[in-house]
């Protein structure tokens, strides 16, 4: 991981201005409509994840971008040298009476290795590392809870040990607009899954 003093210095200013409207959901990418939650999730490369979650019922709203560094506002190209200590991040804006939160932390352990350190398959680097962003104390204790319950169905299996970061009250910043909804853009776009086949669920 680069050290603050290190990392790029980015800039003041927004790399998407204006926000668009999400391609397939039709809202502006940072409207979180009246009762809706947020959460932020970063599993590998952005691009298949933001489609999985999308595609989730109950969610309202996706974008992609890069949370858990310092540099302010980074491009993709920036991201890629590994220099603003940012990971690949989906921002989900779900509406917790058909979707909770815990659910989305089930969709995020089993559709990824968490035990690949800074890296998810061919994909190498602190900017592919396996992370959550809880926005409060309650998303917080949620993803502690989901983590060590699903480390024991990953020991149980012959995993190692789960290198997912949990870290709150980091900020995110929106990528390009190139990027948002890529794989609805680019249906034959690169995809990876990297799941471990290890289910975290109740009828697991």
């Amino acid at each position: 991981m680069v050290a603050p003093e290190d990392a790029l210095p980015g800039r003041p200013t927004p790399i998407l201005d204006p926000i668009p409207v999400h391609e397939v959901l039709g809202l502006p990418l940072d409207e979180v409509p009246e009762g809706a939650e947020v959460a932020y999730f970063a599993l590998g490369c952005y691009w298949g994840e933001e489609r999985m979650f999308w595609q989730t019922p109950g969610v309202l709203n996706t974008a992609v971008g890069f949370a858990g560094g310092f540099t302010p506002n980074p491009t993709y190209a920036e991201s890629c040298t590994g220099k603003t200590g940012h990971t690949e991040t989906v921002q989900v804006v779900f509406d917790p009476k058909r979707v909770s939160y815990d659910d989305l932390l089930e969709l995020f352990w089993e559709n990824h290795d968490p035990t690949q350190l800074n890296r998810q398959g061919n994909d190498n680097g602190t900017q592919y590392r396996s992370a959550l962003f809880p926005v409060d104390d309650t998303q917080r204790e949620a993803a502690e809870r989901s983590l060590a319950s699903f480390q024991q169905r990953l020991a149980d299996q012959g995993f190692g040990t789960i290198t997912t970061e949990i870290s709150q009250d980091r900020p995110f910043y929106y990528a390009d607009r190139e990027h948002q909804q890529y794989l609805h853009k680019n249906p034959g776009g690169y995809c990876p899954n990297h799941a471990t086949g290890v289910k975290c669920g109740p009828d697991a």
